[in-house]
């Protein structure tokens, strides 16, 4: 089955259960970038004086846009757990606002696939307000070891079972 990049990145997250909580989309998908929203709302403030986002919702977007990245650019449907993700938080979020990760896959090696991620923020529609930077490696474990349910899952375009819900 040959799909686009865009469908297999949107079929992954759509299987992961997170990604329905928060709310996560996939807005672009190519071979060069990714580019997922994460939807403003209080669930994902980290304080409620300041309505702030949570350090953690944003290194979630960071982990998943890069994973899904990754994913979507291999030749075949192969997970790949994180090894090590580095953020640098350069300034709060502003609140009310959604935040946008644009992820790239920098090399694919045989055992390892190197990636780098910006979360910002639209300020008008044409500039960016950045956020936080990272960088992270994922472990190839190929398409054997990938459980053939998931895999069929994303061939048809499934969302995750209700035992994971």
């Amino acid at each position: 089955m040959s799909l686009s990049v865009k469908t297999r990145a949107e079929r992954f997250v759509s299987t992961l259960r997170h990604c329905q909580i928060l709310g996560l989309t996939v807005e672009h998908a190519a071979e060069e970038t990714l580019v997922m929203r994460l939807p403003y709302s209080q669930s994902i403030v980290g304080n409620p004086l300041t309505g702030v986002v949570h350090g953690g919702s944003l290194t979630t977007l960071m982990d998943t846009a890069c994973g899904t990245a990754v994913f979507a650019v291999l030749p075949g449907f192969e997970l790949c757990p994180t090894l090590d993700l580095r953020m640098d938080y350069m300034k709060a979020a502003t609140p009310d606002r959604d935040l946008l990760a644009e992820a790239r896959v920098v090399r694919v090696a045989s055992s390892v696939v190197f990636t780098q991620c910006d979360v910002y923020q639209d300020t008008d529609g044409s500039e960016r307000d950045l956020v936080a930077r990272c960088s992270a490696t994922f472990m190839r474990i190929g398409q054997d070891m990938t459980p053939a349910d998931f895999r069929a899952r994303i061939e048809e375009g499934m969302t995750a079972p209700e035992s994971e819900q």
